[in-house]
């Protein structure tokens, strides 16, 4: 089993719109702790009118018939699920035994009856349940981490525990899947939006705040909601490179550093190149001119602000990814690159 799928986008996170949007029982803790973007708690001493307060989704002990419990997460973004991370931090005697995870296919929602759909049926002509993860073994107090596969794009994800229990938080780790057919038609978008596809893949550093805070859906909250680095007390400066959810031209920047006041960036540049991932990596220990062309000049930054480029943005037509270099390094809440998709 591999985990490497942790680094891709979380298609279930509460930033981008996720929800958790029914669940069978909830009687311990509620459904919506599920996908917090916390990480889960344990607060020694503290209970409710129903028992042990806990952070997670947790149902009653099962004593009738049935076989497992349930919830439903409606997805932000339409995406193809790679790997699932099933956390059942501080559910040391309460935890599933088990899990299956399912994948509903079509673009609009399940129907009501959906939820006790079976796997594979067609519940309802606008979609059917897929078999994401089948039925396996759980550990209590741990991450589980669940690499997935041979899925198309999903839209709401089922999880079944059996037979009862509690599950600390959900996450949903794979790559988004935009409808670039209909975004065309909005002329000028942010071609690297998470939300579009837009995936941050690599950095020189993450210190303070990952890299994947720069092209996050909303605007940053606080400092720890941006990328930043650490104090840089050598030569050299740091920098980051995105890939676009598709391929074409940047015309507009803006490079928000709000929240970062005595630590934002003294200048920054940007350049672009098209190429696929591994070529672009490798291109980073080449000669510094290798295929990269200059979409900004190196130029000052405000603190605090959200600067935004247009006039100084070079037309240097259609370009995949973008490298963002800070001088010499510090942080950025996020970065907005507008264009015309090719």
């Amino acid at each position: 089993m591999t985990d490497s799928f942790v680094d891709l986008v979380d298609l279930a996170s509460e930033r981008l719109g996720s929800a958790v949007v029914s669940a069978n029982d909830e009687f311990f803790a509620p459904k919506e702790n599920l996908i917090r973007r916390e990480a889960p708690v344990w607060i020694e001493g503290k209970y409710t009118e129903r028992g042990k307060w806990m952070d997670g989704w947790e149902t009653r002990r099962r004593r009738d018939a049935g076989d497992h419990d349930w919830c439903i997460v409606r997805l932000g973004v339409a995406g193809i699920v790679r790997g699932v991370d099933v956390n059942t931090a501080f559910f040391r005697g309460n935890y599933p035994a088990s899990c299956a995870i399912d994948a509903w296919t079509g673009e609009a929602p399940p129907p009501a009856a959906g939820a006790h759909g079976a796997v594979g049926s067609g519940a309802d002509e606008r979609g059917s349940w897929r078999e994401l993860l089948p039925r396996t073994a759980l550990k209590g107090d741990d991450h589980n981490l669940f690499a997935t596969s041979g899925a198309p794009a999903a839209t709401y994800l089922r999880l079944r525990i059996f037979p009862d229990g509690g599950v600390a938080r959900l996450r949903v780790y794979g790559d988004v899947a935009a409808d670039w057919t209909r975004l065309r038609r909005r002329g000028d978008v942010d071609l690297a939006a998470v939300e579009h596809g837009g995936f941050v893949v690599a950095c020189s550093d993450m210190f303070f705040g990952s890299r994947h805070n720069l092209i996050m859906a909303g605007d940053a909250t606080h400092m720890g909601d941006g990328w930043e680095t650490k104090r840089r007390r050598g030569p050299g400066h740091d920098w980051t490179i995105v890939r676009l959810g598709t391929a074409g031209t940047i015309r507009r920047v803006e490079v928000d550093t709000r929240h970062f006041k005595g630590n934002a960036p003294g200048a920054c540049s940007l350049e672009g190149v098209s190429g696929a991932d591994d070529d672009i990596l490798r291109m980073l220990d080449g000669p510094a001119d290798d295929g990269w062309r200059a979409l900004l000049p190196r130029t000052p930054l405000e603190p605090h602000w959200r600067n935004t480029f247009e006039d100084d943005v070079l037309a240097i037509g259609d370009v995949t990814h973008v490298r963002f270099s800070i001088y010499p390094d510090g942080g950025v809440g996020r970065l907005r690159l507008f264009g015309r998709p090719a």
